[in-house]
């Protein structure tokens, strides 16, 4: 694709105001938080926006959260139509009428990646949640233990797993991090954190 192609610079363009924190996907995020606060939905931001949170500058498209299941009910009552749409009639996930970003809703007690159970599920957010600048996220310990239990079973995703490493990286999180992890991921999060303290190398 050619740098003089308009669909090139609209992308390069999204990925400047990424960075500046002013992209459409900050946007639809910040309209989200307001109405999930406006109905007093308890909620934690997850995926790629808690990877910013949490650390790691990368870009995304989308806007992940999780809820409970009487939160997502709670919020399509109280919110489709006003500003939000399903994807399709009955859809968990929606987008965000005026920006077009998607927003996937996860829930309490579904399981990471390929819906495998291994042992770790979605955590009640309240119990998980941690404030950074004004939102609830996912505390770092959840996000890593998410995304190594996604990484391990959804083997179309693995950056979820370079996820992890630049976590650790930027976290200086250290190998006894894995103790407060759940034991089916720790094995994964001491390979992984190998490989983190050798900047230059990634797992094959």
């Amino acid at each position: 694709m050619s740098t003089s192609d308009p669909e090139f610079r609209a992308r390069f363009e999204q990925m400047g105001r990424f960075f500046m924190g002013t992209s459409d996907v900050h946007i639809a995020m910040a309209r989200l938080v307001q109405k999930l606060e406006e109905l007093q939905i308890p909620y934690a931001i997850c995926g790629g926006m808690a990877v910013n949170a949490h650390g790691h500058e990368r870009t995304t498209t989308d806007v992940d959260v999780l809820l409970t299941p009487e939160g997502l009910a709670q919020f399509k009552e109280g919110a489709l139509g006003r500003g939000w749409v399903e994807k399709f009639p009955g859809s968990r996930g929606v987008h965000d009428a005026e920006s077009r970003v998607s927003v996937r809703f996860l829930l309490t007690g579904e399981v990471p990646g390929d819906g495998t159970n291994h042992g770790v599920v979605f955590s009640d957010p309240v119990t998980v949640a941690v404030d950074h600048g004004g939102a609830q996220y996912v505390s770092l310990g959840t996000l890593v233990e998410m995304k190594l239990a996604s990484g391990l079973t959804a083997l179309d995703r693995p950056g979820d797993l370079g996820d992890v490493i630049q976590l650790i990286r930027k976290n200086r999180l250290g190998e006894h991090f894995a103790d407060a992890l759940h034991p089916y991921v720790r094995p994964k999060y001491r390979e992984l954190w190998g490989y983190a303290q050798r900047p230059n190398d990634l797992p094959e």
